[in-house]
């Protein structure tokens, strides 16, 4: 009667001191967000970021790539192992309420030495007996400071700052293989115009050997000419030659060895989406890495809690039961049994500074998570405003460059029918700088239409997008 006065003591102790909880709830950070994208004006929060890839992107080769990578990548499967480790921990730390059980059972023959304490009362006889024990013991801890709920409350948040890391992984994974896809796709094109263009030289060589036959220009002229078909022949190798290294970056980025990448034209790629941005707070659900810093802030902050709590008393139950007896036959029987209940009220005096120093550390991890937290958000928004610009200006030169290429195809075809037909104030020269213009910014073309299409990536990316919203 007297032990369940004393368990009944020490519990009511307990809750009545868990009205002293010192453990603080965490608050949002106010963040200086501005209510608009730099150059853009809107008034609907609609977002691009809220759109699943499997809608943005029209290219079926391009959404079988994405697909396969979810499936196969070694990265995202790494980061979803993560997850599963963090969500461990976040079990174990909703657990902590409640008491720990523990059994044990040992037994054996125990010979003491004549020369102990034990030995020379028995007269030099040191004592030969057997012992048998079973017991069972529990132990709780109250608690009074919030420790066990800030405990519990970090391992939430660092399970939840896993799986956004595993959707920035996924966004990441979705732009790069998007972003690498109409890279090959435009080198592909590129490609094309240099083969092309290596025929045609090979034509314009015999061409200007047959005017140096009729006297029309000098051996120069054709060597100049020979030069130039070698050195588009060059640029087709180095162009085949990045063909060959992206197909094997996209291949790691799928989770397979080296190999051809199955894919489509440049020419077909289609965004038929709105490019809608939606407001900057919008960044702070929709961005993975921004989420990643927030909830690395609540588990710093939880944990601050936790050392905290660790200046005040710790309060404790616990408690034994079994079975003991020295002789095998009885160890069962109820005269065997024997029970304890002990309460512990522990206040930490002097430690060598081991608390205040974890207290210190866990407050200025606190305030670098909070600095990292604003640092995501003003780099989201600046990846924002430079994607948009870069979408705009992208799209600019590509018509601008349009029209360059027009022109300069049609200088090419101009210089090149008066150099045959023997206008004189033709000259090979002039040939030749034209075909190299007009090389160089069909190339530049291929390259922009590519930038313009990646600018839509990274404005998805910076938004948000690229996991799933579900």
């Amino acid at each position: 009667m007297k032990k369940r006065y004393i368990i009944l003591s020490l519990v009511l102790t307990a809750f009545s001191l868990q009205s002293c909880f010192v453990a603080k709830k965490y608050q949002q950070p106010e963040m200086e967000t501005v209510d608009q994208y730099r150059n853009v004006s809107t008034t609907d929060s609609a977002t691009l970021a809220s759109m699943p890839w499997e809608e943005l992107f029209t290219d079926a080769n391009l959404k079988s790539l994405i697909s396969k990578a979810l499936d196969n990548n070694l990265d995202y499967l790494m980061a979803i192992e993560r997850v599963n480790a963090a969500e461990a921990y976040y079990k174990q730390g909703k657990m902590g309420y409640l008491p720990s059980l523990n059994m044990g059972a040992n037994g054996g023959n125990y010979e003491l030495s004549d020369n102990s304490l034990t030995g020379i009362s028995a007269g030099g006889n040191g004592p030969n007996y057997e012992n048998y024990q079973l017991t069972g013991t529990i132990s709780w801890e109250a608690d009074i400071w919030g420790k066990i709920r800030s405990n519990k409350r970090a391992s939430q948040a660092g399970y939840l700052q896993s799986e956004a890391a595993r959707r920035a992984v996924e966004s990441s994974l979705v732009g790069n293989l998007a972003s690498a896809y109409f890279q090959l796709i435009a080198l592909d094109a590129q490609v094309s115009v240099a083969k092309r263009t290596v025929t045609n030289r090979i034509e314009g060589l015999e061409t200007m050997k047959s005017l140096k036959e009729a006297g029309q220009v000098t051996e120069a002229a054709v060597k100049q000419t020979e030069a130039q078909l070698y050195n588009t022949q060059i640029l087709l190798l180095n162009l085949e030659e990045n063909v060959n290294l992206l197909e094997n970056t996209l291949s790691l980025l799928l989770g397979q060895n080296a190999g051809d990448i199955v894919r489509g034209k440049l020419d077909d790629q289609k965004v038929v989406a709105e490019l809608k941005t939606g407001f900057p707070a919008q960044l702070l659900r929709n961005r993975p890495d921004v989420m990643v810093a927030e909830y690395g802030l609540m588990n710093a902050f939880e944990l601050t809690n936790v050392a905290r709590s660790n200046f005040y008393p710790s309060l404790s139950i616990s408690a034994s039961a079994g079975l003991e007896s020295i002789n095998f036959d009885d160890w069962f029987s109820t005269s065997s049994l024997f029970s304890n209940v002990i309460g512990n009220l522990t206040q930490p005096i002097f430690n060598k500074r081991s608390i205040r120093t974890k207290y210190e550390v866990a407050k200025a991890q606190q305030a670098e998570a909070r600095y990292n937290f604003k640092k995501s958000m003003l780099q989201a928004g600046k990846e924002v405003s430079d994607a948009l610009y870069s979408y705009q200006s992208e799209g600019r030169k590509y018509e601008i460059q349009k029209m360059e290429l027009e022109a300069l195809t049609k200088a090419v075809q101009y210089s090149e029918e008066l150099l045959n037909n023997g206008y004189e104030n033709t000259t090979y020269i002039e040939v030749l700088t034209a075909r190299n213009n007009a090389l160089s910014s069909e190339i530049n073309t291929i390259d922009t239409k590519f930038q313009q299409l990646n600018t839509i990536v990274e404005l998805y990316l910076s938004l948000g997008g690229g996991w799933s919203h579900k």
